[in-house]
């Protein structure tokens, strides 16, 4: 997750990625682009975190850059290493992501967010820059893509992709947020409306198109997926997002279930850390921190019918291989 900057009497702010160095391939910054070297850091309940699993997954990078993931619920000292033996990453032997930042940064004292790529023989953190991290596996990390990889970010599309991305972000990926976190009924329901208006200008483009731009899969549909998978279990009911639930929205509904049924997409998903991370951390909303049952994610699974739309998932390359065992998420399968 990306900081969270809000006063009592202030709406909603996303922090701004404080560490944006980037990984090339051309030399053109300090970080080169070396297999091995470098340590993804996620958590499975975030939904920025989640677009690097599934990019990472589908460009076949899993031995060029290894995965760290935190405990879904952080603690006064930023997110931490609990769900490994020693309470410490097993590659960076560290305790808290923000031993990364503070060495990235003496001194640094502002958030700590996922997802976050560390230098491992440093152990220093490289970026945070959750928009910019996905873009640069796809085209930064070419020469270390699987066979058949697909092309998530093809640049007779890029101009498309991105306008699409900054409408869903604005609206819909960051938009659920400012309605949860709304300190005033005008503000609140003028960010619900703004949300559901999105999602119904989505519904129709995806209702005669299996993908959001072109036809295969694109960083577009990853980044509208992550929030997607949310909505039920998490945005509809804790941030109120509760005009429609996303299984009442047919075409977001078969939509998202297409993707989820998709290699690399469901099979990265973890509920049991999305509810856990938003129902508990976010105590001003829920401060019972009681965590909600449902819904029954076996809905997930059912058919969808998008096929019949056409479209090439991976275009003209193929599906990612079975998920690493060390990496397998618990549930669903």
């Amino acid at each position: 997750m990306s900081p969270i900057r809000q006063q009592d009497d202030e709406e909603f702010t996303r922090s701004p990625s404080h560490f944006t160095d980037r990984i090339t391939a051309d030399g053109s910054s300090p970080w080169p682009v070396e297999p091995g070297r470098y340590r993804l850091v996620v958590s499975r309940a975030c939904p920025w975190a989640s677009r690097g699993l599934i990019v990472r997954r589908l460009l076949g990078l899993e031995d060029a850059i290894s995965v760290g993931i935190v405990d879904p619920i952080q603690d006064e000292r930023s997110w931490r290493f609990t769900l490994d033996p020693g309470d410490r990453d097993p590659v960076l032997g560290i305790r808290f992501l923000s031993e990364a930042y503070e060495k990235a940064e003496p001194g640094y004292d502002g958030g700590v967010s996922v997802p976050a790529i560390v230098d491992v023989p440093s152990g220093r953190l490289v970026t945070n820059d959750y928009q910019r991290i996905t873009l640069d596996l796809s085209t930064e990390w070419t020469a270390h893509h699987r066979p058949g990889a697909p092309d998530l970010y093809p640049e007779r599309l890029r101009d498309e992709i991105d306008a699409v991305n900054a409408e869903v972000f604005r609206d819909v990926n960051n938009g659920v947020y400012m309605a949860g976190f709304s300190r005033d009924q005008e503000g609140y329901e003028g960010h619900v409306r703004r949300l559901f208006e999105r999602l119904d200008a989505l519904s129709e483009r995806l209702a005669t198109r299996r993908y959001l731009v072109g036809d295969t899969i694109t960083e577009a549909d990853i980044r509208l997926f992550v929030t997607l998978v949310r909505f039920d279990a998490v945005y509809h009911g804790h941030f109120k997002c509760n005009r429609s639930k996303l299984t009442e929205l047919p075409v977001l509904w078969a939509y998202a279930r297409d993707l989820f049924q998709t290699p690399g997409f469901g099979d990265t998903v973890d509920f049991d850390h999305i509810k856990r991370h938003y129902y508990y951390v976010h105590h001003e909303i829920n401060p019972t921190r009681i965590v909600a049952v449902g819904p029954d994610p076996r809905g997930w699974l059912t058919p969808h019918g998008r096929e019949e739309l056409g479209g090439r998932p991976f275009g003209d390359g193929t599906p990612p291989g079975p998920v690493p065992a060390a990496e397998r998420v618990p549930g669903l399968s």
